[in-house]
């Protein structure tokens, strides 16, 4: 199929279709440093596979597809597109969003139909692209909808069918189905990947951005793992698989297992903290029901203290977003020990795990003022206070030496929801202060 913006695609030799090379992107703080989002990415996309970028949330992985588009420029490095250097947004390029991101003021038809609108196609041919795409992502009968009258998987088929229908080389998915239900994402996944094989869909290659690992595995030809803080790539792997994919093909769960020992790998040469983290450390959000479950899980059979990491992310149908923030917590505080895509309890884990109500907040507290060093401080300041009072902003403003606004907010979010259930201290959100007493 003729492509909008640049002729056929025979017209094209080069197998390369984009490169992105030692990219850098960091953005201004207040005090003046900076926040680096991304660090040293290296990535190729060559013609006819889909490319995985994988990830938490937070790794830089949705700059890196702004970065691509041309929506931003990098403050290093460069984006090459047919061989030119990216300046501005990239025609040939399109983009299918996480939220629906269509007008509601307007028809399927209209939505899809924008895009060549604003190319200033012919109206005969606007129609008949429009109603092809339209036909294609299974939405033939739908063209007069308005988008409060489709569900939420028909709205996303309006966004991919405005992406298809300007004819991209490229086309940028950023987390297309992870605002699905898992029925309609399965659907919409199994329903573009036939597309893709049987060649119906006028792009040349994909690049999808998931913190779903088996999503990647199923979709997938290569896929680059991304780490945070800075974001960077910690290893890019083949998937041979053949089309269409089996979750429980043996081959299937050794790429997920491998993914899950890339994620949970220490950086080379990188040394165990024997102490607690910082005050520098950005703590991950997560509650103590969750801590306390997965503990009880691993601590019980079948796994007896050690468990496979994407066995529990299966059998408690977690994803990595879901699961990797417990872990890590339960390992800054020295419940468990994260590594090779296991988990491993310590013998404070084990205690825990199988003591009452009470003992329980006591291991737990202890661990929390011995290994989190946000907690420790605000306790010392508390008992050092004659009135134990002192204010959220005065912690907020020494966070923020060490990370972003952001990144202090969720840190002091994190430490607050640890220490009400540790009892080291309360917090009164209406007052937005830290006290040694409950306020009632």
């Amino acid at each position: 199929m003729p492509n909008a913006n640049f002729g056929s695609v025979d017209r094209m030799n080069d197998s390369t279709l984009l490169q992105a090379s030692d990219i850098r992107m960091a953005f201004p703080k207040p005090d003046g440093g900076e926040l680096l989002v991304l660090d040293g990415i290296n990535l190729e996309l060559r013609e006819r596979e889909i490319v995985g970028v994988l990830g938490r949330s937070g790794s830089g992985k949705s700059t890196l597809l702004r970065l691509i588009a041309g929506l931003a420029a990098p403050t290093a490095g460069h984006v090459s597109y047919l061989g030119e250097r990216v300046v501005g947004p990239a025609r040939g390029i399109a983009m299918v969003f996480q939220s629906f991101a269509i007008f509601p003021w307007l028809t399927v038809f209209q939505n899809v139909a924008l895009g060549l609108e604003a190319q200033g196609l012919p109206r005969p041919e606007i129609r008949q692209r429009s109603l092809a795409a339209i036909d294609m992502i299974g939405l033939d009968g739908f063209e007069s909808a308005y988008p409060r009258e489709l569900s939420g998987g028909m709205r996303q088929r309006v966004g991919f069918a405005r992406a298809l229908v300007v004819h991209p080389n490229i086309m940028l998915m950023d987390e297309p189905f992870s605002a699905l239900d898992v029925l309609t994402a399965e659907t919409l996944r199994t329903d573009f990947l036939d597309l893709w094989a049987e060649g119906r869909m006028p792009i040349r290659s994909v690049v999808l951005v998931t913190h779903n690992i088996e999503e990647a595995v199923l979709m997938c030809d290569r896929i680059v793992v991304f780490g945070s803080n800075p974001g960077r790539i910690l290893a890019e792997i083949k998937v041979t698989l053949t089309q269409p994919r089996n979750r429980l093909d043996p081959g299937f769960r050794e790429l997920v297992e491998r993914i899950y020992v890339e994620m949970t790998a220490r950086p080379a040469g990188a040394v165990p903290s024997r102490g607690g983290v910082g005050l520098s450390t950005v703590l991950p959000r997560t509650s103590s029901n969750l801590l306390a479950g997965l503990l009880e899980t691993v601590a019980a059979a079948p796994f007896n203290g050690s468990a496979d990491l994407p066995k529990i992310a299966h059998d408690l149908q977690m994803e990595i977003d879901d699961l990797f923030p417990v872990a890590e917590t339960l390992q800054m505080m020295r419940f468990a020990e994260v590594g090779g895509g296991d988990i491993r309890l310590t013998e404070a884990g084990v205690a825990f795990a199988n003591a009452g109500v009470d003992e329980r907040k006591r291991i737990f507290a202890r661990h929390l003022l011995t290994h989190v060093a946000l907690a420790a401080h605000i306790r010392r300041v508390l008992d050092e206070r004659a009135s134990h009072v002192a204010r959220k902003s005065r912690f907020v403003d020494e966070l923020e030496d060490f990370m972003s606004e952001e990144a202090a907010e969720q840190t002091l979010s994190a430490v607050v929801t640890l220490g009400r259930y540790a009892e080291v201290f309360a917090y009164d959100d209406d007052r937005a202060t830290f006290s040694l007493e409950n306020p009632v």
